[in-house]
């Protein structure tokens, strides 16, 4: 396993991270898990040498970091938690961000809600402290919190022990460089994969200058770049690569450009003798400014296919063909992103 510094926070974290959204389970992607499977494929995954766990409490309302908690008895010395705050439901507080299976969503960064938010966050994981502790997503009008606000509380937070490090996700630049000004920030959390790649206009050039960790989600844009996904895969009502907003590529008319690229490799993967997936991941990883990739699991299967894929390392004149092959599939048709 390959292992990269978490931004200049001094921990070394496994190249591919586990990401939990799965494990808050419902109906987000169309089945429920079982979350004796869950702890089991977690303690495998932290045994493989993957020390870098991302959960929040917004997957599953506190499902998924209660599953991490499980998993990491016995096993916390061995582990990074990754952690995040700022998407409130109990009440008013906070602007609305999104209607949620059944909850309102509400972006809060406010002191109070996140008072309140961490104590939980620490109850659910079975912690003392929070590794990394990151915001959500930034605060937006009307009840707009200033960084400087959320930043001094999340310095008392560090200061009185309950958490060691700080990250931000879904930031803009100038969003990014208002919390760096504000104090120490170690990762900036965004999607990224082979077929979204805004963040390498801006975010990925200033985080590799200024020694920022990266985590990128969704790099396997949901199964469609695992080379599982067929022109014929359709996928239930509420599931989440229904959102044409955010899934445009699971459009049919864009699909069939993804799955003729992925065929296209059939000699990278009898050359490097791996899956698509760990392909994808593996070149992602290889990608400028991209320090680890987080992963999402479901079963010691798909750990192990990810392990591999923090293991591998590509030839520069094979990353060179697949980024002239992802860019001349151009912007998928249908809704703009």
């Amino acid at each position: 396993m390959k292992y990269r510094p978490l931004g200049k926070s001094g921990l070394e974290a496994a190249v591919v991270g586990v990401g939990t959204w799965v494990m808050g389970g419902g109906e987000v992607f169309g089945r429920d898990t079982d979350d004796r499977e869950s702890i089991r494929t977690l303690q495998a995954a932290i045994d493989r040498g993957l020390n870098l766990i991302d959960t929040a409490p917004a997957y599953g309302w506190g499902r998924s970091e209660r599953v991490v908690g499980q998993a990491i008895k016995g096993r916390r010395d061995k582990v990074i938690v990754a952690t995040k705050v700022g998407l409130w439901t109990d009440d008013d507080r906070g602007s609305f961000f999104a209607p949620f299976y059944g909850r309102t969503l509400r972006r809060s960064l406010r002191p109070d809600t996140m008072q309140i938010e961490v104590e939980r966050s620490l109850k659910n994981l079975g912690v003392d402290c929070i590794d990394l502790y990151q915001v959500h997503w930034p605060s937006v009008p009307p009840d707009y919190t200033p960084v400087e606000v959320t930043m001094e509380f999340l310095l008392k937070l560090r200061d009185q022990g309950k958490i060691r490090h700080i990250g931000v996700c879904n930031v803009t630049l100038d969003e990014l460089r208002a919390y760096m000004a504000c104090g120490p920030i170690a990762t900036d959390q965004f999607r990224y994969s082979m077929i979204w790649r805004d963040a390498e206009k801006d975010i990925l050039p200033f985080c590799a200058q200024q020694q920022v960790g990266t985590l990128t989600y969704m790099s396997l844009e949901q199964g469609l770049l695992t080379g599982k996904v067929t022109m014929e895969t359709q996928f239930p009502t509420t599931d989440f690569r229904n959102n044409e907003f955010w899934n445009p590529w699971f459009l049919s008319v864009n699909r069939r450009k993804v799955l003729d690229m992925l065929a296209g490799w059939k000699d990278l993967l009898e050359k490097y003798q791996c899956t698509v997936a760990q392909l994808v991941v593996a070149w992602t990883a290889a990608q400028a400014g991209v320090t680890h990739v987080l992963c999402g699991i479901r079963n010691e299967k798909q750990l192990e296919d990810n392990a591999r894929a923090g293991e591998m390392e590509l030839a520069a004149e094979d990353v060179a063909r697949i980024r002239r092959d992802v860019e001349a599939l151009g912007q998928p048709e249908g809704k703009a992103y």
